[in-house]
């Protein structure tokens, strides 16, 4: 495998990265590929290009991928297994809008608190004023 865009016909997923916005170089990377991951463009079990393809591709040094993969893998965005390269993870599915939580209404008048522990207030009472 020469190139990502060989790879991409082996592994028969075609994943163009936009690696635009702001931050350094492994944080703009991890950024298009979580992307990638939570649009569903990769698909759990996807396996990705080594990270030497990968950095030839996109002009990264190969240890600016080999760091993204690592954090990802990290993170649990993907798996690495030695010999048989590094892939979504199973459980990376694409995100949906998780449904509004319910709380219970909180009570107009609550019991004021016996004891204020808010840092910052101390207790005038314990001053030692004789002192």
């Amino acid at each position: 495998m020469g190139s990502w865009v060989n790879s991409a016909e082996v592994l028969g997923s075609d994943l163009p990265l936009e690696l635009a916005g702001t931050g350094n170089r492994r944080a703009v990377l991890m950024a298009a590929l979580r992307d990638a991951v939570r649009s569903g463009r990769l698909a759990p079990g996807t396996r990705l290009p080594p990270y030497r393809s990968l950095a030839a591709d996109l002009g990264l040094a190969r240890n600016t991928v080999a760091d993204a993969y690592a954090e990802l893998v990290a993170e649990g965005w993907l798996a690495a297994r030695q010999g048989s390269g590094t892939r979504v993870a199973e459980r990376a599915a694409p995100v949906t809008p998780a449904a509004p939580v319910h709380r219970p209404p909180v009570r107009e008048h609550a019991a004021r608190p016996v004891h204020d522990l808010v840092q910052g207030r101390p207790d005038p009472s314990v001053f030692p004023r004789t002192a």
